[in-house]
């Protein structure tokens, strides 16, 4: 498989918008309910914890998958960084909503686990205390996010090119975040 064609075929798996898939089989209109996000917190919200974690593990393999495979057939680590990189443009921006898609954050998470696991765990449990503490899922998705390349750093082990994408990573998920970090700023950010 070539590294264009691993991008190509990431992008499109990322693009897969499960969060909708799942809703729309329980006769849910996702993007109709709570904050319209397509991803497992605004599921939570509307179906309930059990069927986000189905939607979190699904979008998180769509970032998974494509990284594991890209290092099993010894593709150079810039490349590899690229493929992940396709799997969560797919999903903030899915060719299924004419561009509309998620935050990223999950399938992120599933970029990382296939990095460095102990780094990727550690960026969890940061976002599993913060919404413990306070009830915000985008606090601790941000907090998550932003602590992978430290951990990753700390840790060591990892390709620079891994540490550029989850930089990179890192400040388009906070970009799609705009919203929520404006209503935080305000003090009007919704507890899930």
């Amino acid at each position: 498989m070539t590294p264009a064609l691993l991008c190509v075929a990431a992008y499109v798996a990322g693009s897969i918008p499960f969060g909708l898939v799942v809703a729309r089989a329980k006769r849910v209109d996702l993007r109709a309910v709570g904050s319209g996000n397509i991803g497992a917190t605004n599921v939570a919200r509307a179906l309930g914890k059990p069927w986000a974690i189905v939607v979190l593990l699904a979008d998180a393999a769509k970032g998974f998958a494509p990284v594991v495979l890209g290092r099993h057939l010894g593709l150079p680590a810039r490349d590899v960084a690229l493929a992940g990189l396709a799997a969560i443009v797919g999903h903030m921006f899915t060719i299924f909503l004419r561009g509309r898609g998620g935050k990223g954050v999950a399938t992120s998470l599933g970029v990382a686990l296939a990095l460095s696991p102990p780094a990727a765990l550690c960026g969890l449990g940061l976002y599993v205390v913060a919404y413990a503490l306070l009830r915000l899922s985008s606090v601790g998705s941000l907090l998550g996010i932003w602590s992978f390349p430290v951990f990753a750093t700390l840790l060591g082990g990892l390709a620079r090119p891994y540490l550029v994408l989850a930089t990179a990573v890192a400040l388009l998920v906070t970009a799609r975040h705009r919203q929520n970090i404006a209503r935080l700023l305000r003090g009007e950010e919704k507890k899930t």
